[in-house]
């Protein structure tokens, strides 16, 4: 069986507290984008995995995809499979795509072997799996609270739009990106600012309030950024805790000369 996990982007991020549990409460707009890996499996002898395209660091155990897979087969019994995923989804870009190939990998089990679990069941098993993982279950335009798992279907289309993501070689750990943000009450109406579709307006009240945390510490940040308007962007940020950049257009936009020492893709959406 085989699927294509899709990325994500987040339009405004604020962080609105933190919480007894040492977690921080968040705010924001996630929305699905056509940018996908490969995700495989076929009935195998024992349990494996085996990846090709962007090499995946880190040990097997911490695999977010065997993880899915331990978890469901604690409750029911799932048989051993050969797992392969080609990974094309920068890591570590604020995109989600380690959250999507886990959320992907539990809606194959579930259809393969008819374990008929309904949407909010599989929310509940991908929550433990990491805070952007429910989202990927239905997979459309939600917002986001709590710690980022509680989620509010909303209706939101960017078809007719282009996206550009630009995704420069910064590594930046939670920990830095959480380490100058001062939590506090989200000012600005998410929901009616997103419903506005006026670009000046998301340009002004949408805001990703890790930019202010990063952005001091890697100025190439801001500087995509402001070349991305530059560059006709009707709306630009930082997704997630970054380190990617995206710039929304109206029309097809050109990879610069800016962007080309850089990880880029054009995206119709």
């Amino acid at each position: 069986m085989i699927t294509f996990p899709n990325a994500k982007i987040n339009l405004g991020l604020s962080i609105t507290g933190k919480l007894h549990t040492g977690y921080h409460s968040i705010e924001s707009c996630l929305y699905p984008i056509p940018w996908c890996d490969v995700l495989e499996f076929v009935p195998g002898k024992k349990i494996s995995f085996s990846s090709s395209g962007i090499p995946i660091p880190g040990n097997e155990k911490d695999n977010l995809i065997l993880k899915a897979y331990k978890l469901l087969r604690k409750d029911f019994a799932l048989p051993e499979l050969n797992i392969h995923l080609h990974k094309i989804i920068p890591m570590g870009a604020g995109l989600g795509g380690g959250s999507a190939d886990a959320a992907f990998m539990l809606q194959m089990l579930n259809s393969e072997f008819q374990l008929f679990l309904d949407d909010s069941v599989l929310e509940d098993y991908a929550a433990e799996l990491g805070s952007d993982c429910p989202f990927f279950i239905q997979n459309k335009p939600s917002i986001a609270t709590g710690t980022g798992t509680e989620l509010e279907l909303f209706d939101l289309d960017l078809s007719g739009l282009w996206m550009l993501l630009v995704k420069p070689e910064i590594h930046i750990s939670t920990q830095e990106a959480y380490a100058n943000v001062v939590p506090k009450p989200n000012e600005v109406d998410l929901k009616l600012v997103l419903a506005t579709n006026d670009f000046a307006l998301w340009r002004e009240k949408l805001v990703n309030d890790f930019e202010a945390s990063i952005f001091p510490n890697h100025p190439v940040l801001e500087e995509i950024k402001n070349t991305l308007y530059q560059n006709g962007a009707v709306y630009a940020a930082m997704s997630g805790s970054g380190a990617s950049l995206f710039g929304l257009y109206a029309e097809k936009p050109n990879i610069t000369s800016e962007f080309e020492k850089h990880s880029c893709k054009i995206i119709e959406l």
